[in-house]
């Protein structure tokens, strides 16, 4: 793993980490500097989702699922109002899946873009 990598991958949680280090280890280096330097730029962070929930509760609900790509539900949130709140309140308990499984979806995609060029 290219040395420029570690400190980059010491910014991320445990699991977030370990998921990146098996694509990782698969490519060239220069492969991973591409990749890590694209994926870091897309990526969100949970604090970033937490608080967009947060903003739900006091005006606008479906935010944190427009910034993840789920604009489909960002409307019905947004209309419904976060399905009465009751959505809203679920994904305050569950917003560290819904970061991991955009990160996870972003990662796939990064992958997929770098192997193709190169």
């Amino acid at each position: 793993m290219h040395s420029n990598i570690l400190p980059l991958l010491a910014t991320l949680d445990l699991e977030e980490a370990n998921a990146l280090t098996s694509t990782l280890n698969r490519m060239s280096e220069d492969q991973q500097s591409q990749f890590m330097s694209i994926y870091i730029s897309k990526r969100r962070d949970p604090v970033l989702i937490l608080v967009c929930i947060l903003a739900g509760f006091v005006g606008f609900a479906g935010l944190h699922r427009f910034i993840t790509d789920r604009i489909g539900l960002g409307l019905l949130y947004f209309f419904t109002g976060g399905f009465l709140l009751i959505g809203t309140i679920i994904d305050l308990f569950r917003y560290k899946k819904i970061t991991r499984v955009y990160n996870e979806k972003i990662a796939f995609q990064t992958a997929s873009i770098i192997s193709n060029f190169n």
